[in-house]
């Protein structure tokens, strides 16, 4: 079993020199503790797992205590399940003032987790690592993906080429490092187990009140509405659950990092747009799972394949700027007449739209879309149309083509 080396890696050392405290937060089994016992090989910090219930107890009834047998340099697994070590935490920092003292994993997203935000503010640096990039997989290496000409021909340099089948291949295997280094070859039996793991361990410490059969109808219900605008009232027919349970479970999904969402652009400039967001998984192999396919070549000729091929596209755009410690500002457009752009990337004032085709020869009537973002008083730049074609083209000069394997 080969160790993939992560992009955040550089980041998590860059950010010890300078922060006492760096919580990497995620999904399980992305890799988190995997990354940082790699970095802390031949050093003397020392790790600790609040998986282990007798750890877990002596952190939440005696943090003091906690700290005083584990001492810093330190990492602290899924520390979630003690937010009573921050305040304690917290006054050691102020004590002492020394930079990488702690590091910290968490599976829930930092702005859901108890505790964080105001007992550490301002000593910790949050970083959030996802399930492998393309870019990672291929050995690349990864920057935040812009659509400049010069640095996308540099990208096309440091990737691994796809065609289309391959393309689906990756959407259908999925993203979770245990499935792409080999150490499991089935994923119908390896999301199986990842679901279940999921509902028994974290799904269900977050509410009580949980179905196991119904949570799973739930999330197959969401699973078969990826890449489309959240509605809320259809996925609780469908899990035969009420609407308010339906926006609690989606919430934890949020929460446990699973799921994200793609808000509609808008500005005061701007009118009768729709307000609901579009929804995403991280990972493209628990939806197929989820749905039902069977292979590569029946979801590539399947009824969602454009949608699915959108979540990995946005997915992939998002893990390029999260896994090098970055926010992406990333969203989508569409008015009440249904006109829609898939994605537009913001960065420094500045728009720059993108449609996502399941198509190796796209026409330059994808693009007439991009003009409706010139009544928003924002700057329009360059434009893309992301798809199957095997190399970097354009439709003009201002409207390139890149093929989803450059990301």
């Amino acid at each position: 079993m080969n160790y993939i080396h992560r992009n955040l890696e550089k980041v998590v050392l860059e950010a010890t020199r300078e922060y006492p405290v760096v919580l990497v937060t995620g999904p399980r089994q992305v890799g988190k503790t995997t990354m940082l016992q790699k970095l802390m090989e031949d050093t003397e910090r020392h790790y600790v797992s609040l998986d282990d219930l007798n750890d877990r107890n002596l952190a939440k009834n005696d943090p003091e205590l906690f700290l005083q047998l584990h001492k810093p340099p330190v990492l602290i697994d899924e520390v979630q399940y003690a937010p009573e070590l921050f305040t304690y935490i917290k006054i050691h920092v102020d004590k002492h003032h020394n930079a990488g003292d702690f590091w910290l994993t968490g599976s829930q997203i930092f702005k859901m987790m108890e505790g964080v935000q105001e007992s550490l503010a301002g000593r910790v640096a949050v970083l959030s690592l996802t399930s492998l990039a393309q870019a990672e997989v291929s050995g690349g290496e990864m920057e935040p993906f812009v659509l400049d000409l010069d640095k996308l021909s540099i990208r096309g340099k440091k990737r691994k080429k796809a065609d289309t089948l391959e393309i689906f291949n990756r959407i259908y295997k999925g993203s979770m490092p245990a499935m792409v280094n080999g150490q499991h070859s089935n994923s119908n039996i390896f999301y199986s187990s990842y679901i279940a793991t999921y509902i028994e361990r974290d799904v269900k410490a977050l509410s009580d009140a949980i179905d196991t059969l119904k949570f799973l109808n739930f999330i197959t219900a969401v699973a078969a509405r990826c890449g489309q605008m959240l509605n809320v009232a259809e996925i609780a027919r469908d899990a035969d659950i009420n609407q308010k349970q339906t926006k609690e479970w989606l919430a934890i999904l949020e929460r446990l990092g699973l799921i994200f969402y793609l808000h509609p652009y808008s500005n005061n400039l701007l009118k009768r747009l729709v307000k609901r967001p579009k929804l995403y998984f991280y990972d493209t192999g628990l939806v197929c799972y989820l749905t039902k396919w069977s292979s590569a070549e029946t979801l590539e000729k399947g009824a969602m394949n454009g949608a699915i091929l959108e979540n990995y596209v946005v997915a992939e755009l998002v893990k390029t700027y999260m896994n090098c410690g970055k926010e992406p500002f990333i969203y989508y457009y569409r008015d009440k007449d249904a006109r829609e752009i898939d994605i537009i990337l913001e960065q420094d004032g500045v728009l720059y739209p993108m449609e996502v085709k399941k198509s190796s020869n796209p026409g330059s009537e994808i693009i007439k879309v991009f003009s409706l973002l010139d009544k928003s008083g924002t700057q329009r730049s360059k434009g893309a149309v992301l798809c199957l074609k095997p190399e970097l083209s354009a439709i003009d000069k201002d409207n390139y083509i890149v093929p989803i394997w450059m990301i």
